[in-house]
């Protein structure tokens, strides 16, 4: 495994034209390339530049901090594209009808001439690791649709299965989404192009510059639409258990008072027989009596 060490230390090497500490984290750029053996990653600092350290672990991270801003309603949300080359992962929080906050963002990249399962096994640990680091609430991949490369749809597919693999390990509800529903809840086209994508996710993060590469804006673009469309979701899904607990209830209700008035109609029924069928006042007896 490469150490990547800060300038001037022994041992010290560049990528990129940044150098970092393993054990001491230093201010970055907006970008960094981390190469180890099969491993690559481009790591994101969002708005502003981040700490990151190489303490062992799967990938190096952002260090942003995890603090809820706008009360109980907030939610942070981990978008996932999906790529076997590539894969972007963009992290947010907001709630629906409201802009949302930048937590941070990156790109996983594997090797393709590596074997299939270390790639699959690199992707996996690096989403692992940025579930563990920012902790979201709920993971959104974008949904695999059918393409003319077959190859390149099976590597997709692939991808996807371990992205949402890495959040049901986490236990977290994972939500897939089509590019069309994506772009009509970021744009409000379903048909939108990737620079209009591009643009209202920096406008919407009130970004500088626009999130690079195209699979980070992608991934962002997906926590977007589930933190509005995920959020109304989770609303009318609320209120319909609601209602239907409600209407459970004066069912229930209902139940009781019929069973009630079931109980009550045979006690007077037996009462009624009873008294038909007392001493002096059963057929005959009145009878015996005038003879």
């Amino acid at each position: 495994m490469r150490v990547l060490r800060a300038a001037g230390e022994p041992g010290g090497l560049a990528l990129g034209g940044t150098q970092m500490d393993r054990d001491e984290g230093h201010e970055l750029p907006r970008w960094l390339l981390v190469h180890r053996g099969h491993e690559m990653h481009v790591i994101h600092g969002g708005p502003a530049d981040g700490r990151v350290s190489l303490p062992g672990a799967p990938c190096a991270r952002t260090r942003v901090s995890n603090t809820r801003t706008w009360g109980g309603c907030l939610v942070r949300v981990l978008g996932i594209d999906p790529g076997l080359t590539r894969c972007g992962v963009g992290v947010v929080e907001g709630v629906p009808g409201r802009p949302c906050k930048l937590i941070g963002y990156y790109v996983v990249y594997t090797d393709p001439d590596d074997d299939i399962a270390l790639r699959l096994l690199h992707l996996d640990s690096s989403l692992a690791g940025l579930v563990a680091e920012h902790r979201p609430e709920a993971v959104a991949v974008e949904r695999v649709f059918s393409q003319h490369n077959v190859r390149t749809v099976m590597g997709t597919a692939q991808a996807s299965a371990v992205a949402m693999l890495s959040g049901a390990r986490a236990r977290l509800p994972v939500q897939t989404y089509t590019p069309s529903e994506v772009k009509a809840a970021v744009t409000g086209s379903g048909t939108a192009g990737k620079a209009q994508v591009t643009g209202m996710v920096t406008r919407l993060l009130g970004l500088d510059e626009p999130p690079r590469p195209a699979d980070a804006a992608d991934a962002l673009a997906l926590a977007i639409c589930h933190v509005w469309r995920g959020g109304t979701r989770a609303r009318l899904q609320a209120a319909a258990v609601s209602a239907a607990g409600g209407a459970q209830r004066a069912a229930a209700r209902q139940a009781v008072a019929r069973q009630t008035r079931k109980f009550r109609e045979a006690q007077q029924a037996a009462a009624a027989r009873q008294r038909r069928t007392a001493p002096g006042n059963r057929p005959g007896d009145n009878e015996g009596a005038r003879r």
